[in-house]
Parts: structure tokens; C-alpha cells; sequence
């Protein structure tokens, strides 16, 4: 396989776990955490408001537990950039969409609405000669569990 001639499509990720904007940073966090994933895509019915990071949830994170299950991982998300490429982009040309955004990792969409998602590590695998060219369809899955958070209440 050439380096060269890799596009979105080969080198993406498939298996996505997502996040609705209207969820918490607690529940994010806690699919980041057990997906064992660095950036959840943010989508709203099919369509890709952003991507969220381990790092944008870090440096918002005050308050305890009652405070992150109130608030709504849209707002994390800021008004910047949103770069996107398509399956058939060259991966030299998805490097250099994520470098010029300052991004470190971009959605992969079709007419069909999401289907993928590169992230550094997917280029570098692929600069390394790692990359496994998979075809069909990938999975986006919305949630693996739904998380209630149980706090004390205030007469304990």
C-alpha cells in the first residue's frame, strides 16, 4: 500500500462512539472513559456539531458531580473551526485540514452522514505502514449505556 495513494476511507476509524449535545460532561466522560477513546463525535440528529476531546472536558471540569450532570456538552464544543473530509480525500490532504484547524482529528463524512473519524495516531499508523484497509460500512453507536447519576440528597 502507498502512502501516497491512502485516502480518508482506508485509513479512518469505523467503530464510533458518539454523544448528543444535549448530554453531560459526566456522561461523555464516562463513554470516553469506558470506550477507552480520546474525542467523541458530538452529533445531533445525523448531522456532526464537533468533536470533543478528552482535553476540552479536562480543562472545563469544576464543581462536582451535580454541576457536571447539569450542564450540556454543546457548550464545551466553543465556535470554532469545524473541519470535515470526505472517504475519497488523500490523507496528505486530511493532514494538512487538521494541521491548518489545529485539530487532532476530523469526521469523515458521505451522503450518508458519518462514517468515520481520523485521528493522529490513525496518520501515523498509516505513515508507518500500519494502516489495515478495511471496506464496508462502519458502526456509530450513540450510547452504550445510559448513566444516571446518584447523588446524595440533602437531608444525608
Amino acid at each position: 500500500m502507498n502512502i501516497e495513494s491512502l485516502t480518508a476511507g482506508q485509513v479512518m476509524s469505523r467503530v464510533l462512539v458518539v454523544v448528543k449535545p444535549d448530554e453531560s460532561p459526566l456522561m461523555a466522560w464516562e463513554l470516553m472513559r469506558r470506550a477507552d477513546v480520546h474525542h467523541l463525535p458530538v452529533v445531533d440528529r445525523g448531522h456532526v456539531v464537533g468533536i470533543l476531546t478528552r482535553e476540552q472536558l479536562a480543562a472545563s471540569w469544576s464543581g462536582g458531580l451535580e454541576e457536571q450532570s447539569g450542564r450540556e456538552v454543546r457548550a464545551l464544543l466553543g465556535c470554532g473551526p469545524r473541519p470535515r473530509v470526505r472517504p475519497d480525500t488523500p490523507l496528505a490532504r486530511v493532514a494538512a485540514v487538521m494541521l491548518d484547524a489545529g485539530c487532532d482529528a476530523v469526521p469523515v463524512l458521505s451522503g450518508d452522514g458519518l462514517v468515520g473519524m481520523i485521528t493522529v495516531r490513525d496518520v501515523l499508523w498509516a505513515v508507518a505502514g500500519r494502516a489495515v484497509d478495511t471496506e464496508g460500512p462502519g458502526e456509530v453507536v450513540t450510547g452504550m449505556f445510559h448513566l444516571e447519576p446518584v447523588l446524595p440528597h440533602e437531608n444525608e
